[in-house]
Order: C-alpha cells, then structure tokens, then sequence
C-alpha cells in the first residue's frame, strides 16, 4: 500500500516533535504546521537530486522561518542527502550534529543558505532568484531554468528587510521566486494580531506580485496554487492557512507549540489524533520508500540537463563551469598589474573611491561575473564601470544592479547571489550605513560568501555631511567580525591590491573602505608582488640608525604619518611608517613577521577613527592620534585640525614616547 500525503507529512511532524522533545529545546510548531505544504513542494515540484545536491540547475529551497530547522532537516533524511542520518535528527541541537539549532550553510547538503535571523532568507532568496534569471540571459534557458522557493513565516514579514525584498523581487518581476506564507497568525507573544494587522496579500500586490490563499491543509489546494505560480511571470506569494502545531490535542495553534518542546504527553496524544502508532525516529517502510522515490524523481531531469550542457559550445560551457566553480579567469592579475603599474607611473592624487573605480575599470573587463551596483550612490561610490549596462526586468544581461535606497536588502540579496554561483557580487554604500546591512554582513561573513561591499566617505574626511555620515565607530565594529577581511588602502595602488585580495579570498567576505577626499600615490616604484596581501609592511624603513619609532596608519592617514615620519628624521629620529591596510590578514602572518614590522621601540598610530582595536599593535605606552567621539559638519581640512588629527601631533606622540 502506497503512502499517502498525510503519512508522508505525518514523518515530517514527529521526526521534528520528537527531535525537540530529546533536545530539550527548539520550534516543533512550525514544522507541524507546514508538513503538509512542504509534503506537496518536495514531492511534486520541486526539482531537486539528493544524490547530486550542487546540480547548478536545481531548484532552490530557503526556509526563511530558519527557527523551524527541523522541518529542512526531516526532508534532507527523508529524501535520501546523504549525510543527513537518523543519528543527526536525534542528535539535534547537540555540539558537532549538522543538525544546528538553525539551518547552517555547510553544515550539510541541501542547506542553501544559513537562516535564522527574521528576514534575511526571504531577501537571500531574491538574490538568488535574480541570479538565476542573469544567468539564464548569459548561457540560456536550456542550461538555466530553475525556481526559489522559500517558506516565510509571520516574523519574516514583520522585519523591515522584508518590504526591500518584496519591493525589489516585484521591480525586477522575478517570476521564478514563489515564497509559501505560513499564514498561522501566531508568534512568540501569542496571536500576531497584538503586533500587526497588515494585509499581508494586499501588501505583495502593491509591489507587483501575484498572490493566492490556500488551505496549508488541503494538499491539492496547495498544489493547485503552485501551478499557478509556475505560470506567472511575477513572483508569487502563496498564504498558506495553517495551523502551528497541527495535531498537537491541547496545544495546537497557540504560541506554546512555537519555540518549546510539547511534552511527552502532548506528543503521545497527537500521535493517537494523526494515527501515528510509531515509536520516536520510527519511520514505517511504506512511507520512508515513498520519501526516497520523492528524492529519486530528479535524477532523470538531472541527466537530461548534463546532456544539454554537454552539447554547449566548448568555450561557453568552459566559461560556465569556470564561473559556477568559483575560478578566476586566466591572465586577469596581468591586467591588474598593468594598471598597478600606471598608477605608480602617473602617481595621481586620488580619493580612494575614485582609486577603486579605476581598479574597476581594469578587472570588470576580464573578470565577466563581477556583478556590481550600488543603494542609489552610484556616482558617489564609483561601481560603475564604463560599458556596465544596468539589469532590469526586460533585459537581466546587464551587469550592474540598481539597488535603490535598500542597503539591507542590498547586502542579503548579494548573499543569495554568491550562493546561487556563477557571480561575483559587489556594491556600495557609505561606510556609515554598514550599520544598516550588518546582519546581512553577518551573513556573509558566517557562511563564508564572497561578496565584496565597497563603503566609501569612510571618515570625518567627508566633511560637511557631518557627524550622522561620519563613521568613527564602524571600522572597529567590522573587525570585530569573525571572517570578515576590512581593508583600507592608503593610496591607488593599494586599492588595486586589495581588490585583487577580495576576489581571491573565495571565503571571505571583504569591505573595501574607501576616502571622499584625495589621498597622495605613496607607492611610486611597481612590483607585481601584493604587499597588502599580508595585512601590513613597512612603506618606509627609518634611516641613519636603528629605527626609533613607528608610526602605523591606514587609509587616509599613511599621508600624515609620512609627513611626520619626515619630521622626525629631518629631527634624527629614525622612524618607520607601517601601512596597514587590512588587519585581519596581518593576524594571519607569524610571528617574526609581525614582530620585524611593528619594531621594538616607540610606537604610535593614526587613523581618523576610534581607538578600540589598536592597542594590540601600539602596546600599552603607545600612543594613538586619532577620534575620541563623534565628528562635526565642517569642510574636512578643518576637521583633521579641529579634531587633531595632523602630522604635527603625531610628531609630538612620538617625542612624548622617545
């Protein structure tokens, strides 16, 4: 006898209520709401292969509501991930199972992107839908024709990214995107009409979206309504009517199923209300067999697909493994060193957002899938490279994205297309708004993603735009992060050198931060050798003795200290200027490295932000030029003076220290 849908969403339910309940911890509610619509989704729709899970031409599945872990986790077993074992539903939420709290990108095959944060998995999403229909522009519908599908939950639409994401996935009328809504009007504090009464339908539709409500009970209903969405050419939001919970006897469709194990008892009675006579991580053969031949169904389409590919044109079927893979393009570090060489040559004064857009205009050319854009800052921003046409929903050719005033979803949407493959994301922003984007940036860094965010007016250098635009905090809270490379180059060349490391550091993501104003060339001799890609060096060694002091600086403020440094040697001091454009690569070297550097006698260090990091590197009798708070709106000359940031007192920092 065959399974039925209900037995099938029924393994759903208990593999995740029986998972919580020996965790002692988790969200059984949500995945025994929506058993029933993802049952229909992976059994009927969704083209997937567990036993080829990086197929480039799969469907997409983001379980935006990441809370409901265990729902992803049921599938992954039940379909037959290889990886995804009883043993790791049992031990769920335990240190080492890939089984994690919250789905975790790399943790195990079939998790497309790490979600738990409200929000961010719609928006990832987006990104990866815009990437498909990119992609499929480039190599053809042939070889790229796949959906994003994506499970929301109340707290997903609640968050503001939610509205950047619904907005842009409708400006773009990405018509492979369809998100299932479980519309079951609960959340933590209980019935979600205490927190909001939007007319969630109403809402998509204003952004250009299709929209349908269903019974999440009603297997064909909810069928019925993906075919549907298969065939528009908007994204489509589904509302899905559950109920949290379902089969739960006391606690069905209230906030107790949300975020907490049922009970021993509870889970014994819904056993008896759904006729599920088996016992905890108990699947019955009928029903595992009817899951796996669900995961078996796409190997055929698989196929076919290798086929097509197969029968590309050599070269363009060469260039779309090589960017799906992640490679670089061949002899693109020669048109790098090219301009690194001109920019020695011609020594220009440069703001370092100016500085990047030419590096850009050097790597854009021979690095195809570098997909820029900007939150409407493109002339600000310089991302903007000549012969970059713009992706819009009548033509997804283009290679530069008009993200708008949306620097959160921005940041998410970039995720989703590092993620899908076969680009390399970058856009700006001022560094200021880091701040908005920092749970994307989170992301990126936590999932290892490639994405390259280019934060320009990056101190009080901006000048009149004043304290609200001047980030004096923001790079301390970005080197706090974990996997996340921060660079800030002093000068053109640098800037070229730390593009290059952004795009060969595959899992890393970077923020390149860059000046307003203009900043000397101080590194006028070429070599093809990327002295930034150890963090920090010696731009200037002291002369006429051992050397006294060290002066450490990035950005902007490598021109003060070579200033000072003259001062001082002019004064017989031997002195050092050590430029650190990246930290967390410095970190990397050892530590003779580190030590021949820094040097061994004073130290003092300038950077137009706050002090927080620099001890490590000047010691404890070190000394720091540099901000105590926050900025004014003054033109930035003045500022450097008002705030004391010039060469002068640093010369005084270090005859203080001598």
């Amino acid at each position: 006898m065959s399974a039925s849908n209900k037995d099938m969403a029924n393994a759903i339910r208990f593999l995740s209520a029986d998972a919580v309940q020996k965790a002692n911890s988790g969200h059984p509610g949500m995945p025994m709401g929506m058993a029933d619509v993802a049952t229909v989704l992976f059994t009927r729709h969704l083209k997937f292969d567990p036993k080829a899970p990086k197929w480039q031409d799969r469907d997409r599945f983001v379980l935006s509501a990441g809370h409901g872990s265990m729902l992803l986790y049921s599938l992954l077993y039940l379909t037959g991930y290889e990886g995804m074992t009883m043993d790791e539903l049992r031990n769920f939420r335990q240190l080492g199972a890939k089984t994690a709290g919250h789905p975790e990108y790399g943790h195990a095959a079939g998790i497309e992107t790490t979600t738990g944060p409200l929000g961010q998995g719609i928006t990832t999403a987006v990104g990866m839908a815009l990437a498909e229909r990119m992609q499929a522009a480039r190599y053809g519908d042939g070889v790229v024709d796949h959906h994003t599908y994506v499970v929301a939950g109340d707290g997903c639409l609640m968050e503001g990214i939610s509205h950047e994401a619904i907005s842009m996935a409708g400006h773009f009328r990405l018509g492979k995107l369809i998100v299932l809504w479980d519309d079951n009007s609960i959340c933590i504090d209980g019935p979600t009409d205490k927190t909001v009464n939007d007319d969630q339908l109403a809402r998509f539709a204003a952004s250009g979206w299709d929209v349908q409500s269903v019974d999440g009970h009603d297997a064909e209903a909810v069928a019925a309504a993906i075919e549907k969405a298969k065939a528009s050419d908007k994204p489509s939001l589904i509302g899905c009517k559950t109920t949290i919970g379902y089969g739960a006897p006391t606690k069905a469709g209230s906030a107790s199923t949300h975020g907490a194990p049922l009970g021993d008892d509870e889970i014994a009675g819904a056993r008896q209300a759904l006729g599920w006579p088996y016992e905890a991580f108990v699947i019955p053969d009928e029903v595992l067999e009817a899951w796996r031949a669900a995961g078996d169904r796409g190997a055929i389409e698989r196929q076919a697909w290798e086929g097509r590919v197969a029968g590309m044109d050599p070269a363009a079927k060469a260039e779309f493994e090589r960017a799906c893979a992640g490679g670089l393009p061949a002899g693109w570090m020669d048109a790098l060193n090219a301009h690194k060489r001109k920019m020695s040559e011609e020594a220009p004064k440069l703001a370092t957002r100016q500085a990047s857009g030419k590096a850009l205009e050097a790597l854009t050319p021979v690095i195809p899938e570098m997909i820029g854009g900007s939150a409407d800052l493109t002339g600000s921003v310089n991302t903007k490279a000549p012969g970059m046409e713009p992706v819009t929903a009548a033509d997804f050719s283009g290679r530069y994205v008009h993200w708008g005033v949306r620097e959160h979803g921005m940041a998410a949407a970039m995720n989703g297309m590092a993620l899908h493959g076969g680009f390399i994301p970058y856009a700006g922003t001022f560094l200021v708004f880091a701040d908005y984007m920092k749970g994307a940036m989170r992301l990126s860094a936590l999932m290892g993603q490639r994405v390259v965010y280019v934060l320009t007016h990056d101190s009080i250098g901006l000048g009149e735009d004043g304290p609200t635009h001047q980030p004096v905090e923001t790079l301390a809270t970005l080197r706090a992060t974990p996997n996340f490379n921060v660079f800030r180059p002093c000068d053109p060349v640098e800037t070229a050198e730390c593009w290059a490391l952004a795009l060969e550091n595959t899992g890393t993501p970077s923020g390149l931060v860059l000046t307003r104003q203009g900043v000397p060339t101080l590194r006028n001799e070429h070599t093809d050798d990327n002295l930034c890609a150890r963090g920090a060096y010696v731009l200037a060694e002291a002369e006429g003795g051992d050397r006294q002091a060290t002066i450490l600086a990035t950005g902007s403020e490598v021109s003060l200290a070579m200033e000072a440094r003259a001062a001082l040697q002019a004064a017989g001091t031997p002195t050092a200027v050590v430029s650190m454009p990246c930290w967390e690569l410095f970190e990397q070297q050892d530590d003779a490295y580190r030590a021949q550097v820094l040097g061994s006698g004073v130290r003092v260090a300038v950077e137009a932000a706050v002090r927080m990091g620099w001890d490590r590197y000047i010691g404890a009798d070190g000394g720091f030029v540099g901000m105590a708070g926050f900025g004014a709106s003054a033109p930035a000359g003045e500022l450097y003076k008002h705030f004391g940031i010039t060469a002068d007192n640093v010369v005084a920092a270090v005859k203080a220290r001598l």
